[in-house]
């Protein structure tokens, strides 16, 4: 992401916000390596509180399970990289950030190898984002370059990139 004032928030975001608000939908986030990035790059745009339900950071794996209802034996076999872990943290957080009763309209999740090591057999870098709506749900792979800090920053702006493009695709 470029750098930014604090009062100036990612313009991806504010245009991803402006969309959600437009289309009366609301957004849900299931982060893990970004951790609490993607949801805080959300809020900084004034106005998210109208369509950003919540966020979960779900860091340690047995989270993913026991909170985002990722299945256990997918975890077990796969790990917590892995493209439809993704799609099942996404699936999930829409569902359990529930209000009153009803599922966000669209769930996105992270999940990846920000480093310094490698993780469950994949390379750092290697980044799985989910966006699923009610009509269904995509994954984009994503192979990225440079340290921690840049690899996690590079997942939001591209989680941000790939929720426009599905915003856009709804008109």
């Amino acid at each position: 992401m470029n750098e930014r004032s604090p009062e100036q928030p990612d313009p991806r975001a504010a245009e991803a916000i402006a969309a959600l608000v437009s289309r009366r939908l609301t957004v849900a986030v299931a982060e893990s390596l970004t951790g609490g990035l993607l949801t805080s790059t959300l809020v900084d745009v004034p106005g998210a509180s109208a369509a950003v339900s919540g966020g979960v950071v779900a860091y340690d794996t047995r989270i993913k399970h026991s909170v985002l209802e990722v299945d256990a034996g997918l975890l077990a076999l796969r790990g917590a990289v892995h493209p439809e872990v993704a799609l099942q943290m996404a699936d999930g957080v829409r569902r359990v950030l529930a209000i009153d009763g009803l599922p966000a309209d669209v769930g996105i999740a992270t999940t990846g190898v920000a480093g310094p090591d490698p993780q469950d057999g994949q390379r750092v870098g290697t980044v799985f984002v989910a966006i699923v709506m009610r009509s269904g749900g995509r994954v984009v792979p994503l192979e990225l370059e440079g340290d921690r800090q840049g690899i996690r920053r590079q997942t939001v702006e591209r989680t941000l990139d790939a929720l426009l493009e599905e915003l856009r695709n709804l008109d």
